[in-house]
């Protein structure tokens, strides 16, 4: 049935974008994701919602436990609407319910973490699910993220400064990652299904009546 309504909304839609979503859905993923725990300037998380929908990881997972994200447009350049967001705001510790929620859908926790027993990015093992954490911008993951993580990673500076900013180093990350997993025999690839279900999604973000199509549809099929 929701094949019936993308084809409706197809015509609604111009031949290059169909053909745009089509090339871009197929090279999405959702076998890594981002977390991005408390960061407080709004700027740095839209910076990274770019660069993940650049690289093709659909799925952003946003931990709000002390600083709420403002979506900045002019940053992301949009990027927002073509992404699953999953927002953590509605309890005093949002990472406990984060974390939870990842590591039931079979996520491995890898935390970036200067200090300790962590391994260079490019030793990160992607044979499992991977959900990579981004901490705060001053004083990093927190230590409840920390001690939850099932291996921890970080960047290699060769120069005095000891570590980049948020924004950057997960460009850096997503950039190494995606390639390493594309390179890879590992099924990252969406469903059939989730194709579909993102196609709509994007449709109804590009089509303006996109209700009045969708209405007629499920009056037409008693949905």
């Amino acid at each position: 049935m929701s094949h019936e309504l993308y084809d409706l909304f197809c015509e609604a839609l111009t031949p290059f974008k169909q053909q745009r979503f089509d090339e871009v859905v197929n090279l999405r993923t959702r076998y890594l994701t981002i977390v991005l725990e408390d960061l407080y300037q709004s700027h740095n998380t839209s910076a990274i919602l770019r660069s993940m929908e650049s690289f093709g990881v659909q799925d952003g997972y946003l931990i709000e436990n002390t600083n709420p994200f403002q979506h900045l447009q002019r940053i992301s350049k949009g990027a927002g609407k073509w992404l699953t967001l999953h927002r953590y705001n509605s309890t005093r510790n949002n990472t406990v319910e984060c974390v939870r929620d990842l590591k039931n859908q079979g996520y491995r926790l890898a935390v970036t973490h200067l200090h300790g027993n962590s391994i260079p990015l490019s030793e990160l093992n992607l044979s499992q699910k991977t959900a990579l954490v981004m901490g705060t911008e001053l004083s990093g993951a927190s230590e409840y993220m920390v001690e939850q993580a099932d291996v921890l990673v970080h960047i290699p500076m060769q120069g005095f400064t000891e570590s980049l900013n948020v924004s950057a180093a997960t460009s850096i990350a997503l950039q190494h990652l995606t390639t390493n997993l594309r390179r890879s025999s590992i099924d990252w690839q969406l469903s059939e299904q989730e194709k579909l279900a993102l196609k709509l999604e994007w449709a109804r973000h590009s089509i303006h009546w996109w209700k009045h199509i969708e209405a007629e549809w499920q009056n037409k099929n008693h949905v």
